[in-house]
């Protein structure tokens, strides 16, 4: 924790780190042109990466470059050489979403700071633990939390901890959205994210606008948060202008100071919102007021005037580095200017010794005068100390020319790169050691591979079907786990909880809830996020790794073996078939073979837009534009927005041989429903109605 927090700022393009740096950020994070998550904004290739480094550390302002987004197999490759170029080019931090590429990260660039994305999805104590264990430094919260929450998770670590102060804000947990990548292959866990949530999704019919939230702005409390002992404030914005960008950033100086500037203010709303702003989550009061849209008004309200004047924060360059000047005019002596800044010191001298005074001889507040004039550079004097000899002259341009000469040098100084070691290590284990189990081989091609087996999601007991061939696990939500001990004492189907993956402020009961299970001989846990795994590994549960933990690449299975005891892993389903065939791993790993994928997780039902919880009865839609459906379903204080179609692989079923199982999610389906199911797969039957094969064959950008 640190005594005044960091000030981190947006940086899409070189402009914006220009205007960042100048308005007087203390931090910046940026992304390469791959494997980040704003691949639509300009970004960096390796000349500007470099330009953006050196710039920022001749301002002592550090970069954060952002690989937080999943990787494949096929990316590591690149991505380890990305890691290799951040390390040469001196960059401070790694903000990352993907285990596997933040293990590749940890064994090839150890003395790089590592901070865990909000991607990560991390909410709780539990999660905060399991992060630092992997060796996080700082964990990036999600927008959801209220106040006291982010209270009580500072009580609670040692962990540096970031928070987004301003910039949009998406309707579904980071980390935990497929709706983009499932309605167009545009993944927002890849970078791409096409924002089908700022389309009408009503939850009336209306073509309202109920998955669209206005941007957050904690401006006005950030005396409040900085009090709460957060480390870092993080302004949202990576795709938007540089005059955003100092606006934001100006502002919040001020605001961090106990300042209120209405005036920028009023430009930073005008230069992007969304009919205002909001402070819902923070404030724990989530609703109506907390929706909007980009409205006519609000574009017309960025004006070129709006942002001439916002151009004017950072036009200038800023004078922020104190620098000591130490100059010696000695008879017989060229001109000796010594200059100092951050600990670094150089010096340069002049061609010939001074001359004797004919008439006015130099002074020492003359010299003083001259070596002041700093203008135009980063440089800001400080202590300046003069040695002359009496009656002495040099001319004012070879005085002007040595401090010219020295600032130069002393920029070049602080901005040279001072890179982080490096070490080239084998991505993969060898595929001997993966030659030790069915799956493993798998992988590898055999010919043997089995038919996968069926693990299934059920909402309740009296769903559980009459005939159970096949059928290896049966998983129940975790909140229903007193009925489920009545109903299925005598099941021979090994009985799992799934863990829900929006916990925020509910951690002690999740906890009473998994002692009760662990007393009623329950002993399986679904995990779906790092928060799940990490409550699940403390009561001593035998982890399944669910399809919210993005195993998109060998490495994370890796992790979820090792790191965790994870005893299997249902894969990402932003993976083709194919990739998720290849995969190494020898744990037991499995797809989505049959369901409603859930396509968001929200803390802000949008069906409460037209009802009370009272009213909804857990069976309510959104339809979209097209008239499609999707329904919403409630868990344990959030809300889950369901694909409209059902993934269908039944027909497909002998390309899935090489799987070690397929999950079943079932809703809202009848028992007899989840009979026929089951039979289709059996049968290998295509489906009767409308269906989707999911990404498993189109796969996602």
């Amino acid at each position: 924790m640190t005594d005044r927090p960091e000030l981190l700022a947006p940086a899409g393009s070189p402009q914006c780190v220009t205007a960042a740096v100048r308005a007087g950020a203390d931090a910046v994070y940026l992304g390469t042109r791959a494997f980040n998550a704003r691949r639509g904004a300009e970004n960096f290739d390796d000349e500007a990466l470099q330009q953006a480094i050196r710039y920022c550390r001749l301002h002592g302002v550090k970069v954060h470059i952002t690989l937080n987004t999943l990787v494949s197999d096929a990316e590591l490759p690149q991505a380890k050489e990305v890691i290799r170029h951040v390390c040469a080019l001196g960059a401070d931090v790694l903000i990352l979403q993907d285990l596997g590429l933040a293990a590749l990260a940890k064994r090839c660039a150890p003395d790089l700071a590592r901070h865990a994305s909000t991607q990560m999805s991390v909410q709780t104590r539990a999660g905060l633990a399991l992060l630092r264990d992997l060796g996080y430094c700082r964990a990036v919260l999600p927008r959801e939390l209220t106040k006291e929450e982010i209270r009580a998770l500072r009580e609670s670590t040692d962990l540096e901890l970031e928070v987004f102060i301003h910039g949009a804000q998406c309707m579904c947990v980071s980390g935990q959205c497929f709706m983009s990548a499932m309605l167009g292959s545009r993944s927002g866990n890849r970078g791409l994210c096409a924002q089908p949530c700022r389309l009408p999704f009503s939850a009336d019919d209306s073509l309202r606008y109920d998955l669209s939230l206005k941007d957050l702005s904690l401006m006005d409390r950030l005396q409040e948060l900085s009090g709460l002992g957060i480390d870092s404030f993080k302004i949202e914005g990576r795709m938007k202008r540089p005059e955003y960008v100092a606006a934001a950033v100006t502002y919040a100086k001020k605001a961090m100071a106990g300042e209120r500037d209405a005036a920028t203010a009023d430009a930073l709303r005008a230069v992007f919102s969304r009919q205002g702003f909001t402070s819902g989550y923070y404030d724990d009061l989530r609703g109506r007021e907390m929706f909007g849209v980009r409205t006519k008004e609000d574009v017309t309200a960025a004006s070129g005037k709006v942002f001439s004047a916002l151009a004017q924060l950072y036009e200038k360059e800023r004078a922020d580095v104190p620098v000591s000047f130490r100059l010696k005019v000695r008879a017989g002596e060229p001109p000796a200017l010594q200059a100092s800044a951050r600990g670094e010191t150089v010096t340069v001298c002049g061609d010939e010794p001074p001359e004797p005074a004919r008439e006015k001889p130099l002074t020492e507040d003359g010299l003083i005068r001259r070596l002041q004039k700093c203008g135009g550079t980063a440089f800001a004097p400080e202590e300046i100390a003069v040695t002359l000899d009496d009656g002495l002259i040099v001319p004012a341009s070879e005085i002007n020319a040595l401090r010219r000469a020295a600032l130069e040098r002393l920029e070049h100084a602080l901005s040279s790169v001072k890179a982080k070691n490096f070490t080239d290590v084998q991505i993969f284990k060898s595929d001997s050691d993966l030659e030790k189990t069915s799956s493993g081989t798998a992988a590898h091609g055999r010919a043997d591979a089995r038919t996968p087996k069926f693990r299934l999601r059920l909402e309740s007991p009296a769903q559980i079907p009459q005939d159970l061939t096949d059928v290896e696990n049966l998983y129940f939500p975790l909140e229903c786990e007193e009925k489920l001990v009545e109903k299925v004492q005598n099941c021979l189907i090994p009985l799992g909880l799934e863990l829900p993956r929006g916990i925020f402020g509910g951690e002690e009961r999740l906890e009473r809830l998994l002692r009760r299970a662990k007393e009623n001989g329950i002993r399986i846990a679904l995990c779906s996020t790092l928060d799940a795994v990490a409550l699940a590994k403390k009561h001593g549960f035998e982890i399944h790794g669910g399809f919210g933990l993005h195993c998109f690449n060998s490495l994370t299975a890796e992790v979820l073996e090792e790191a965790f005891g994870v005893k299997s892993i249902t894969l990402s389903p932003e993976l083709t078939l194919q990739q998720a065939l290849a995969l190494r791993t020898s744990v037991p790993r499995g797809l989505i073979g049959y369901g409603r994928l859930p396509l968001m997780l929200t803390r802000n039902c949008p069906i409460r837009n037209v009802t009370d919880c009272g009213s909804c009865k857990r069976s309510r839609f959104l339809t979209d534009r097209k008239g499609l459906r999707f329904p919403v379903r409630c868990r344990f204080g959030c809300a889950e927005v369901l694909n409209a179609y059902p993934i269908w692989l039944a027909d497909r079923m002998r390309e899935l041989r090489g799987l070690d199982f397929l999950t079943f999610s079932f809703t809202d389906e009848p028992r007899q429903t989840v009979d026929a199911v089951l039979a289709a797969y059996r049968s290998g039957r295509p489906a009767t109605g409308d269906f989707t094969r999911g990404l498993y064959y189109r796969g996602v950008e």
